[in-house]
């Protein structure tokens, strides 16, 4: 039993929302304590055959924390040393916003899920540039970019180019997010000619930035077969670096718990299998032309090498940390390194796309 199992269910007794805030805080406060040091140190494994390298950028093992737990950058160091491999904040937008009412957060405790109604809420793009330009980092940091509620799909572009020129020079890859469910009509930018015309356009920006970081999109579980073919038509047109697969869904099959009914988009074990199959469906559709990072129901060693071998570069996590804890990351790092190895993988990069 670790001191989460002890600590849980006294936050579970709390709003999610609140409960997040007070988990993050009290992680902020133990990274900051002298000393401390040694206690964090133990969730860091350092294993050869975990790193690997994506686009450039090296990466100390393929674990990485999915956008939206830290939205505004203010937990890098605390999150860093829970044994994270890389770090992507946001979603961040051009303008401050509070997000939708609350409540917005919601646990799904029977089925290991959540949902989340946020709305982009952050605190703008100019104060994570402040915040994050000052903080030594230990690992990759990625920046995922959104438009803010009050601007129209016609007007996207400019919230998109707005946050590159604030932030991207400080990002080492940046994620367009065009299927947050939260955001009414973001998900339509994901059709073939509007998100072509957007990821030029971000291009464009990205092309002016000192140095040019790679530049993912985030797509939805919930597209069919034509809607994943557009936006990977889009994607090669522009020639877009990477893919992240995938976003929350708003699906509610075979749930249990007595949240189900809360809108939003739902995260955790119920959208692993749907998750998976977009990226094998994206391999396959982009003949392994394009990095994947796979999100989406990982919770384990082995849900991370079952989405490699799928043929994700590299994994990222959320909802598994808010039931696993801290331990989490050095549990799954563990025991990936150990499949690996069982069979007959030097490192993480030689399993991508392997499964039969």
């Amino acid at each position: 039993m670790t001191v989460y199992d002890l600590v849980r269910p006294l936050l579970f007794r709390l709003d999610a929302e609140r409960a997040h805030t007070l988990a993050t805080r009290g992680l902020d406060v133990a990274t900051s304590i002298p000393g401390s040091g040694w206690a964090f140190n133990t969730l860091q494994v350092a294993d050869e055959v975990l790193q690997t390298t994506v686009c450039g950028l090296r990466f100390a093992n393929p674990i990485g924390l999915a956008a939206g737990f830290d939205k505004d950058g203010r937990h890098v160091r605390g999150m860093a040393a829970l044994g994270f491999g890389y770090l992507e904040l946001g979603t961040v937008t051009p303008i401050g916003q509070g997000g939708n009412d609350q409540p917005r957060l919601f646990r799904l405790s029977v089925d290991q899920a959540l949902i989340n109604r946020m709305g982009f809420n952050n605190g703008g793009a100019a104060a994570l540039a402040t915040r994050i330009a000052t903080i030594p980092r230990s690992v990759p940091i990625g920046i995922n970019i959104g438009k803010n509620k009050a601007t129209s799909n016609e007007h996207a572009a400019h919230d998109y180019v707005r946050c590159i020129e604030i932030v991207g020079d400080l990002a080492d890859y940046i994620v367009v997010n065009i299927s947050s469910p939260n955001t009414p009509g973001l998900r339509e930018l994901s059709r073939r000619e509007p998100l072509e015309a957007l990821l030029h356009a971000v291009q464009a920006a990205r092309a002016k930035l000192r140095h040019k970081p790679p530049l993912f999109v985030k797509l939805s579980p919930d597209e069919d077969s034509s809607g994943l073919d557009a936006a990977v038509g889009a994607a090669l047109a522009t020639g877009v670096d990477g893919l992240i697969a995938t976003n929350t869904t708003v699906s509610r099959e075979n749930l249990h718990s007595h949240n189900q009914r809360e809108t939003g988009g739902l995260s955790g074990a119920p959208l692993h299998e749907r998750a998976l199959a977009v990226v094998r469906y994206l391999v396959n559709s982009t003949a392994g032309t394009l990095p994947i990072i796979g999100v989406g129901g990982i919770d384990s060693g082995a849900a991370a090498y079952e989405r490699i071998r799928a043929g994700a570069s590299l994994v990222q996590v959320y909802t598994a940390l808010v039931y696993a804890g801290p331990t989490l990351v050095r549990n799954i790092n563990r025991e990936l390194a150990t499949l690996l190895r069982r069979d007959g993988f030097a490192s993480v990069a030689e399993a991508v796309g392997t499964e039969k």
